[in-house]
């Protein structure tokens, strides 16, 4: 099956067919960094490094770009707030939203540009415009004529006449028309400025995303990313402002991901449930977080909560107890010249959910079914001593390390994994692991003195608190229930 995606342009999903045979080239909307990041620039950037991952797996030469917007009214504000440059504070953020994504596993794109290093770019292209009838200066502020652009709206599909009937001129601004948009702004006391044939000023925000993208990928390419919520107006205006200066169409597909809920609510400070990365990742590990993010296909929308969290942890612990297990046996296993397909259906199952348009729900619904052929196999009597078995599972345990890395996942070491997640889940249950230890001890010695009405009492107590025992040949263990 070739790779179909979701074009929000078209509003279907087609076959992806990069400009060059081979070759993709990628540009997803990043941070204005004036803040830490929340739980929606979690998803937002793991869905894409999904993408990302999925598309070099496949054997693309993929070109990734992702920008930071540092210079915006947000951050000039914040910046005055706290008595530093906007400067200082968009390197303050810049860093904190990198070490971000480096906790919660994303590979590096290839070009990480900020704004503010490109004005020069910004500066063309909006002379550009100007040239070709399509912008207008007034007083400092450079506009883009909307109406002079016949194609607008057609990404978010909205009707401009009814836009234009609701929209207002707001005091202050210098434009012909109230839907017209600011593709330079002049410059105010105080503000970061620099110079430009209408005077000292600064870039609007969406004009930056087009210099940059046709800067390192063309002023054609084939994929551009980000939020729902960027539609309208970012990405519309994107589109307008790009093709009325080329001629030619700005991005083959675009794609965007989902909206975060949390507790079923719209995430909002003054809802009081808005959630930062680095508050989730003080109580969940970030395997955990992404999980979480792929078990639900990208377009849709999720809902953050904390039952959800743990069942994200508890899905992934079962994983994480299959590799361990699998490790252990195939450790005392000898190499067989026994061959075994299981890898390769599991391959083919895992492409086929990916190749239509990155369903990762699908593709982890499949990994489940093959940790539990996995377990299966192992649970088979005289397991060791049945070489197709044992290739099986072996066949198994290789694929799932492989295909771990296209999720970014499954690449911890699994004891020291769970033992962790163990602790963690110790949090929200009312006994320690001093007490596990106390009871499994008392029931060991109940059994030996053949007291097994007190073993079995021990166990359902135990059980009551969220604790399964395991019983093994190396002794007695436990999971969370």
């Amino acid at each position: 099956m070739s790779l179909r995606v979701y074009n929000t342009l078209s509003g279907n999903k087609e076959l992806f067919e990069p400009r060059v045979p081979g070759k993709v080239g990628m540009y997803v909307c990043g941070v204005t960094v004036y803040d830490y990041c929340h739980i929606g620039h979690a998803r937002a950037n793991i869905v894409f490094d999904i993408v990302y991952r999925y598309l070099k797996y496949s054997d693309y030469d993929v070109t990734y770009v992702r920008n930071y917007t540092d210079v915006d009214d947000k951050i000039i504000n914040r910046a005055n707030e706290r008595g530093i440059t906007s400067q200082q504070l968009s390197e303050e953020f810049i860093q904190a939203f990198d070490e971000d994504m480096a906790r919660l596993g994303l590979d590096l794109p290839t070009v990480q540009p900020k704004a503010t290093e490109h004005i020069d770019h910004i500066i063309a292209l909006v002379e550009r415009l100007i040239a070709n009838g399509k912008a207008y200066a007034s007083d400092g502020d450079v506009y883009f004529a909307v109406e002079s652009f016949d194609s607008y709206l057609k990404l978010s599909k909205r009707n401009l006449d009814e836009m234009q009937a609701g929209a207002r001129i707001a005091p202050g601004e210098k434009k012909r028309n109230p839907m017209d948009f600011a593709l330079w702004k002049a410059a105010k006391p105080g503000e970061p400025s620099w110079e430009s044939p209408w005077g000292k000023g600064r870039p609007g925000w969406h004009i930056e995303c087009s210099a940059m993208g046709m800067e390192y990928l063309g002023e054609s390419f084939d994929i551009h990313g980000g939020g729902k919520d960027l539609v309208f107006p970012h990405h519309e205006n994107e589109i307008a402002q790009s093709e009325a200066a080329t001629g030619q169409p700005f991005v083959k597909y675009w794609l965007h991901n989902g909206f975060v809920n949390v507790n079923q609510e719209k995430m909002s400070k003054s809802l009081g449930n808005f959630f930062t990365i680095r508050d989730i990742l003080k109580t969940y590990d970030p395997e955990v977080v992404r999980f979480f993010i792929l078990s639900a296909h990208y377009r849709s929308p999720i809902d953050f909560s904390d039952q959800n969290l743990k069942e994200a942890r508890l899905g992934l612990s079962r994983f994480y107890e299959g590799l361990q297990a699998a490790a252990e046996v195939l450790a005392e296993c000898p190499p067989s010249d026994v061959e075994a397909t299981d890898g390769a259906e599991l391959t083919a199952k895992f492409r086929e959910a990916m190749d239509d348009d990155f369903n990762t729900a699908q593709a982890i619904g499949y990994l489940f079914e093959g940790i539990r052929t996995m377990n299966r196999l192992m649970a088979t009597k005289k397991f060791r001593k049945k070489a197709d078995l044992v290739a099986s599972v072996r066949s198994l345990y290789d694929t799932f390390l492989e295909l771990g890395k296209v999720l970014g996942m499954f690449g911890s070491e699994p004891k020291a994994w769970l033992n962790q997640q163990r602790l963690s889940a110790l949090a929200d249950l009312d006994i320690t692991i001093e007490e596990i230890d106390a009871l499994i001890a008392e029931r060991l010695q109940a059994r030996q003195d053949k007291d097994f009405a007190r073993s079995d009492a021990i166990r359902d107590e135990l059980a009551e608190k969220g604790i399964l025992l395991l019983d093994g040949a190396g002794g007695t263990d436990w999971k969370i229930k």
